[in-house]
């Protein structure tokens, strides 16, 4: 009996775990046998290395062949493993030295021509084998610059089975691949373009609604959610698609993340193997709770729009058109920062801590007037509490618009602050922030869990007065006072104060009473 062992990465969500790849050629009954619970099409790959390794010029063992995945007792899933099978069974058949392959980590799927396919989930699948300990990677080349933003893991790209063959045998590589292989290396040397996707986007383009643009900039200096009510050409929307420009680029650990989710889902922009701006995310109002926060069939588990909206905006238009279990799922991510999907065969993670926008017509005619609006109050009572209270209750800015006045259209372009401003004073709040939790796990006044907030980042009484009465009003809940007490800080923070003063905390209070 001859036996070779190479290695390969099973995704879970956007973790994943290292899969030792064992192939033994026995006697006995003459084919290929997959064990270790793989699913559909990691069985039928079988024919798809058959075929590509005799298109490789090499020869297929006839002979009984076992390959296992280890550990056996955890699902596998896609056809990743493609690469590591047949360079597995080719060691085993002493085709190529089994030591030269025993520490590679190898990830792809084959063509039946034997060229390596590119895949998803490519970055989180390095990391995983980073944290595991390998130290090198063997993927296809499309997926090359993906894979090298991995410090410390040495990638090598193949553009085909036999390609990668002479790699492994130290042979020079096919003439038809010489000029088209990607070399080696690390992420040291890989440089990374920003995205210029929204850059032709400014806050000046938006005509009056000062009030809603101050609230952007709170937004983005403390990563609070936003709500904006008001009939239509008012300029929700707009304000909406302007708030990533006025926040600063993603830290790199942050890029890493954002970038493995991305990755997972497919949805990697091109020629971006970074993704280094906070993502700007607008599902439809018919997408499914599904679609919203991640999930699927059997053992394919796919992240979901909050995960996509990752460190970004999550924006939802229109959003009383969104089926009412559909927003209320949003629930439990907004205070999580994460989502649990939880199926039969496994449990999937995928973060999902992003600032939500919400922008809701008054009524679902939309009429441009209140005056000509022909729906009864029953009507517009439905169509309103689409939001939910607890889901209301979570939004820390709510904001009522109404159309720009004449004079705001012809002369407020004037006098309106650019993007870059705006983002200069957020970077500048955020470094604030950043100052006093610098000794916390958290990065921005939102993420401060409340009894923390309470405890060491209380204002003194006298600035605490209008949300004390309040409260004992009933006008505030428990939660809506944390909500203001984090606002408060934010402004404080774009303001200069060392703590929120009295008007810092009314004009949060503000903010978040006003639906």
């Amino acid at each position: 009996m001859t036996l070779a062992k190479t290695r390969s990465v099973s995704l879970v969500g956007v973790d994943g775990f290292v899969v030792d790849v064992e192939a033994a050629i026995t006697s006995g009954v003459p084919g290929l046998h997959l064990v270790g619970l793989p699913d559909t099409a990691l069985s039928e790959a079988r024919d798809r290395v058959r075929a590509a390794i005799y298109n490789s010029g090499e020869d297929w063992p006839n002979r009984h062949v076992t390959v296992s995945l280890c550990p056996a007792s955890r699902p596998k899933k896609g056809s990743t493993f493609d690469v590591a099978i047949a360079v597995a069974l080719l060691a085993a058949a002493e085709a190529i030295p089994a030591q030269s392959c025993a520490g590679l980590v190898l990830i792809g799927e084959l063509g039946l021509d034997g060229r390596l396919r590119p895949i998803a989930g490519v970055l989180p699948a390095v990391l995983a084998a980073a944290n595991a300990g390998c130290h090198t990677v063997v993927v296809p080349q499309a997926n090359a610059a993906e894979a090298q933003l991995v410090p410390g893991v040495e990638v090598v790209s193949a553009v085909s089975l036999r390609g990668l063959l002479c790699v492994i045998r130290d042979e020079p590589p096919p003439v038809e691949e010489e000029e088209s292989n990607a070399p080696s290396g690390t992420a040291n040397g890989l440089t990374v373009q920003r995205s210029n996707a929204r850059n032709d986007l400014d806050l000046a383009d938006v005509k009056g609604q000062a009030e809603a643009r101050r609230a952007l900039e709170i937004s983005a200096a403390g990563g609070h959610h936003l709500f904006f009510s008001g009939p239509p050409g008012c300029g929700k929307t707009m304000l909406a698609e302007r708030l990533p420009t006025l926040m600063p680029p993603l830290e790199p650990e942050s890029a890493l993340e954002v970038t493995a989710i991305h990755s997972v889902a497919g949805t990697l922009p091109p020629g971006q193997p970074l993704i280094v701006q906070p993502p700007f995310y607008a599902p439809h109002h018919t997408a499914t709770r599904v679609s919203m926060v991640g999930g699927g069939s059997g053992r394919t588990l796919q992240p979901g729009a909050v995960s996509l909206a990752h460190k970004g905006i999550l924006f939802l238009d229109e959003a009383p058109e969104f089926q009412h279990g559909t927003l209320d799922a949003l629930r439990q991510p907004l205070e999580e920062g994460n989502v649990r999907i939880s199926r039969a065969e496994m449990t999937a993670n995928f973060p999902a801590r992003f600032t939500l926008v919400l922008a809701a017509n008054p009524c679902p005619c939309a009429a441009a007037k209140q005056m000509d609006c022909a729906c009864a109050p029953g009507i517009r009572r439905k169509y309103t509490s689409q939001i939910s209270g607890p889901l209301l209750d979570r939004i820390d800015l709510k904001l009522e618009l109404a159309p720009a006045s004449r004079a705001e259209l012809r002369y407020d372009l004037e006098f309106a602050e650019s993007s870059d401003v705006v983002a200069e004073r957020v970077l500048l709040a955020r470094e604030r922030t950043l100052k006093r939790l610098a000794d916390t796990p958290w990065r921005s006044n939102s993420e401060i869990p409340g009894p923390e907030l309470r405890r060491r980042f209380t204002p003194n009484p006298e600035a605490m007065q209008a949300a004390d009465e309040a409260l004992q009003r009933g006008n505030l809940s428990a939660r809506g006072l944390d909500r203001v007490l984090r606002v408060a800080w934010t402004i404080a923070d774009l303001t200069g104060h060392d703590e929120p003063s009295a008007d810092d905390i009314g004009g949060a209070l503000a903010l978040w009473t006003r639906s």
